[in-house]
């Protein structure tokens, strides 16, 4: 045997080697790549399935929501009337201070006299009310 025809026995040697190395490294890659198929499609499966339920909380939440939003609404209207009451005992205290002062009653007696003002005014407001219409 010539040293050419060793140097191609090594060289044929090296190349059936690389191919069988080659075979098994792709036969691992195939059963990876599988797994790995598996497995993201069952994460996809899982990813709808929390979106699904997501979905359904999110749909449930929305509709409690709009149930609850009344009565935040009455409680805000209710929170109006009341800031527009305190406004109105504090304008009628300031009218009863001040006609108080200039009369000379107070107590009770400035409470009725205010009062009665009052009544009278609204009377006169809803008898013009009435005949505007």
């Amino acid at each position: 045997m010539t040293a050419g025809g060793i140097a191609l026995i090594i060289l044929a040697s090296a190349v059936m080697l690389f191919v069988i190395f080659l075979g098994i490294f792709m036969m691992r890659l195939t059963q990876s790549l599988g797994v790995v198929t598996r497995d993201v499609d069952i994460i996809a499966r899982e990813a709808n399935d929390i979106m699904a339920n997501a979905n359904t909380l999110l749909n449930d939440v929305n509709g409690k929501v709009a149930t609850i939003d009344p009565a935040f609404q009455a409680i805000a209207d209710v929170g109006t009337s009341v800031s527009d009451l305190n406004d109105a005992v504090q304008n009628v205290t300031t009218k009863l201070r001040s006609k108080s002062s200039h009369r000379g009653t107070t107590g009770a007696a400035a409470v009725f006299a205010a009062v009665n003002g009052m009544r009278k005014a609204k009377k006169k407001t809803d008898k013009a009310s009435k005949e505007s219409r």
